[in-house]
């Protein structure tokens, strides 16, 4: 796995606007050989299931492309090159950037260094956005003005491009600058699990009968309402999927909550749902009560169950305090943020037996793997 940057470390000026297959066969012979890009997205899915890709942005070590899918016949050539696994993909919070190419291919290009996870580690911040990161690294204040563009609008105008130029024009040097501190310290080969944990195809493989679990509030249903939620929640997302509509435009979480703790049997009933659309009611109203129904009659012992928090002995409440304790020193003195690390939660999990962010990646390396020997020592006695 290739995560070393070449030596060029200025930062790439030299800007193509693409809208021609030739010119993209051009650009992307002049990438083999690299051994990293720094890639970024234009998206809109306001009023869509799946991303819409508006424009695709790459810097190599001397040029930035602005890509434009909606004017190419394929983008072939230059997915070629982003799904080399000898080319390092370097993205800044690359989650939804990689869900673009997961429903485009079923895969997620690899393998991938993101900087935003990198900048977790090294104590710059947790979570910290593309535009404040360059400030703090790099001194350059970009423009955010054009944060709302729809980027499936053509033409693009320069002010646009430039703005998306800028998305990845300072993703080499954050790189460079990012690996080094990471070899320095030793961390690059604990973030290897992270990053390869990015590019695992269930994190952007969307199972129905799970959706239940990302509807907020779902914690304060009881059991037999859960299976009512996992039914709509399902429902939902095969409606939203097969329609490429929002979720919330078939059903918001606020209704679907409602209609699973007062469980209605009635098109009457159904009207009293806070939140529940008139249209809702007169579209798909047979259609709820019968999923409702339906999931009324699951027998409890397939009722959907939360994360289950171990119980802990008095002595082990005590035990995670003082790992809870040893985390925040351990963050601390490498800058970051103790609840990045863990919580109460993931300690609890780990006393118990259970698996646990603490045992790995980063995590393990800065102090899961201690907290565990602890853990050992304590057994041994």
């Amino acid at each position: 796995m290739n995560l070393s940057p070449e030596s060029e470390s200025e930062i790439v000026m030299d800007d193509l606007y693409i809208a021609d297959q030739s010119a993209l066969v051009e650009f992307c012979a002049g990438l083999r050989g690299a051994a990293w890009l720094a890639l970024d997205t234009e998206f809109v899915r306001e009023q869509t299931y799946y991303p819409q890709l508006g424009l695709l942005q790459i810097a190599s070590a001397d040029r930035v492309a602005c890509i434009d899918p909606l004017a190419l016949p394929t983008l072939e050539p230059l997915l070629e090159r982003i799904y080399d696994p000898a080319v390092t993909k370097v993205l800044h919070a690359a989650h939804q950037d990689l869900e673009i190419f997961f429903h485009w291919r079923g895969a997620v290009p690899e393998p991938v260094f993101d900087t935003q996870l990198a900048a977790l580690v090294l104590g710059d911040g947790h979570q910290v956005g593309y535009a404040a990161l360059v400030r703090q690294q790099l001194g350059v204040d970009l423009d955010k003005t054009h944060t709302r563009v729809d980027w499936r609008r053509r033409p693009l105008v320069p002010e646009w491009l430039t703005y998306a130029a800028d998305d990845v024009r300072y993703l080499p040097e954050l790189y460079r600058r990012q690996h080094a501190a990471l070899v320095e310290r030793g961390w690059l080969a604990a973030l290897t699990e992270d990053f390869q944990a990015l590019t695992a195809p269930e994190r952007y493989r969307q199972d129905p009968e799970e959706a239940w679990r990302r509807v907020r509030e779902h914690q304060r249903l009881g059991g037999a309402q859960r299976a009512v939620l996992r039914a709509l929640a399902a429902w939902r997302e095969r409606q939203a999927s097969s329609h490429d509509r929002p979720r919330r435009w078939i059903l918001a979480d606020a209704p679907s909550v409602e209609l699973a703790r007062r469980m209605p049997a009635t098109l009457a009933e159904l009207s009293g749902i806070p939140g529940l659309p008139a249209t809702t009611r007169q579209r798909h109203g047979e259609t709820l009560l019968d999923l409702i129904a339906a999931a009324r009659a699951v027998p409890p012992e397939q009722w959907p169950a939360l994360p289950h928090r171990p119980r802990l002995a008095p002595a082990q409440i005590a035990r995670a305090d003082e790992l809870l304790a040893l985390i925040e020193e351990r963050a601390t003195a490498h800058g970051i943020a103790p609840l990045a690390v863990a919580g109460r939660r993931e300690v609890e999990n780990l006393l118990a037996g259970q698996d646990s962010p603490l045992c790995h990646g980063w995590r393990a390396a800065l102090v899961g793997r201690e907290l565990q020997a602890r853990l050992a020592d304590v057994g041994d006695g």
